[in-house]
């Protein structure tokens, strides 16, 4: 095929409506992060409805993300941001204008369908304008999501609030300030008249050979998790081993894919894919809860304000990737990345004050290079992928933080805070222990439940104790002079949580360490071209 020569201004023009689409789903994203507990109350929800409704935003993503890149090079780069912009659009209308949750359930599904097309178009679209400097532009590509994140945070604490009675109807109107990016970004892209051929449909690379970068392997981790979570949305229970089952069944399929391939994939790329779980809940899953592990020592509104503070970091040193890209390559990158992070949580877990913004800096200098440098390693090594190499290992990210990352980090918070009590209060939680003491759920009227005060709790085979700790300080052998002093405590615990979580960038380090070996041992470390790898 030939190839598509496009003006610095097409580039231009493409890059930035691409850049608008990212940012209009982070703008959505963050609105949602910050409302789902208005939705209790106006649509009688219980906290699992409200959960489900915050998963729907999420998991369509990854793998409208997985399916899209098999379909890309058929349908093109235009219509499918065309049907992005349908789709987040409509996500708008339907968040404001529902009435029950059945209708809210269709717009958060409609914003996850949207945002997985605009990051299956714009990964491989910026990777083919950028050929040559890929690391780089990915990482300006990327500024979009902290970007999103800074608009839709501000816009929201200073014309919504932070105070904990605000009501669903008067809140719902800040939905229309996504709708801005979404048809900037639409706008732009009817402007495009021509588009980059993908750098594998461009070098002659056939379908065949691009799922064979991918891989049994590919395809059994990408099955396993695909399994997992729409088992969970649909509501599928599969027991205790649901996990087990789910690996069995990619195992099986990823067995069935490689033999009709006749390749296993490339073991580099399923490293990769490995990597993004724990990176994934280091990014996506600390920053969901660094809000609220934070909120105790600094208050809600100055936390949520520290979340910006933190986005804004990411999205100015993005712009600027191309500096330490020029002394650094991608793997050297992400280990310099893990580093900060490994500081950055350890700090955060043990400052106070205004110094917690210094920690916080250290966090975001972590954050920052860690999703799109490992995009623009992937779009380095292996170009025969195409789209699918690309946009797979990132939705291995996205499929997991549901799974490991959130549970992880509240499984954590939730230990330690039980640990606190205990310590405060032991003699107190024994009577709880040998009464069984319980309170009921009520959030759903219809089916009140009676729930036990203390619990023995499993993540992932790891079994630790949980203690309610709200209900713990209503019961009435305890006072309020030993309810403050508790609340104190669990201010602290809930921050020092925050050090568990530094494993994660911990493993990353040990991960990207092994790599960087692994290219010195090769010669050094080099951009693949397709005409060698053919």
């Amino acid at each position: 095929m030939s190839t598509i020569i496009l003006s610095e201004k097409e580039k231009g023009l493409l890059f930035w409506a691409s850049f608008l689409g990212l940012l209009a789903a982070a703008t959505g994203f963050v609105f949602r992060t910050m409302i789902p507990t208005m939705w209790e109350d106006t649509f009688q929800l219980t906290a699992s409805d409200v959960g489900s409704l915050t998963g729907a935003a999420l998991w369509p993503i990854a793998v409208t993300m997985i399916l899209f890149s098999l379909l890309l090079d058929k349908i093109g780069y235009k219509v499918s941001m065309f049907c992005a912009f349908l789709l987040q659009s409509i996500s708008v209308v339907l968040t404001i204008s529902a009435k029950d949750y059945d209708a809210m359930w269709w717009a958060c599904i409609c914003a996850g369908l949207g945002h997985g097309i605009v990051e299956a178009v714009i990964n491989p679209l910026c990777a083919s304008i950028y050929r040559e400097e890929k690391s780089k532009w990915l990482n300006i590509l990327h500024a979009s999501w902290p970007a999103g994140i800074v608009f839709g945070g501000t816009a929201y604490i200073l014309l919504v609030g932070t105070d904990s009675g605000l009501k669903w109807e008067d809140s719902k109107w800040i939905f229309w300030f996504m709708l801005a990016p979404v048809f900037a970004y639409g706008v732009l892209f009817f402007m495009c008249k021509r588009f980059p051929v993908d750098e594998r449909v461009e070098a002659g690379v056939g379908y065949r050979d691009m799922l064979k970068e991918f891989g049994g392997l590919g395809v059994a981790l990408a099955s396993t998790f695909i399994i997992y979570e729409l088992s969970t949305q649909l509501g599928i229970a599969m027991g205790a081993y649901k996990l087990q089952i789910c690996m069995g069944i990619g195992a099986l399929l990823g067995l069935i894919a490689g033999l009709l391939l006749k390749s296993w994939g490339k073991i580099l790329f399923f490293v990769l894919c490995l990597i993004m779980i724990p990176l994934a809940a280091a990014e996506i899953a600390t920053d969901g809860w660094i809000r609220s592990l934070m909120e105790p020592i600094m208050g809600s509104k100055l936390a949520a304000w520290a979340v910006v503070f933190s986005a804004a970091i990411m999205m100015g040193l993005r712009f600027f990737a191309g500096i330490p890209l020029r002394w650094l390559n991608s793997p050297q990158l992400l280990l310099v990345s893990s580093v900060f992070s490994i500081i950055g949580l350890f700090a955060l877990s043990v400052t106070s004050g205004w110094a917690i913004f210094g920690a916080f800096t250290l966090y975001a200098v972590g954050q920052t290079f860690y999703w799109p440098t490992v995009l623009g390693f992937v779009s380095e090594q292996f170009p025969r992928g195409g789209a699918v190499t690309l946009n797979t290992v990132s939705a291995m990210g996205l499929l997991t933080v549901g799974i490991f990352g959130f549970p992880f980090l509240g499984a954590v918070k939730d230990n330690y805070s039980t640990k606190s009590i205990v310590e405060n209060e032991p003699g107190l939680v024994e009577l709880v222990k040998s009464q069984n003491r319980t309170f009921t759920d009520a959030s759903n009227p219809e089916e009140p439940k009676e729930i036990a005060i203390f619990e023995k709790k499993t993540f992932f085979g790891y079994g630790y104790d949980s203690i309610n700790a709200a209900e713990f300080k209503k019961l009435p052998e305890i006072d309020d002079t030993r309810v403050a002093v508790l609340d104190g405590t669990l201010a602290k615990t809930s921050q020092s949580s925050l050090r568990v979580a530094a494993v994660l960038p911990l493993i990353m380090a040990g991960a990207f360490l092994l790599i960087i070996i692994y290219y010195k041992l090769k010669g050094g470390y080099r951009v693949v071209g397709l005409d060698e790898e053919s």
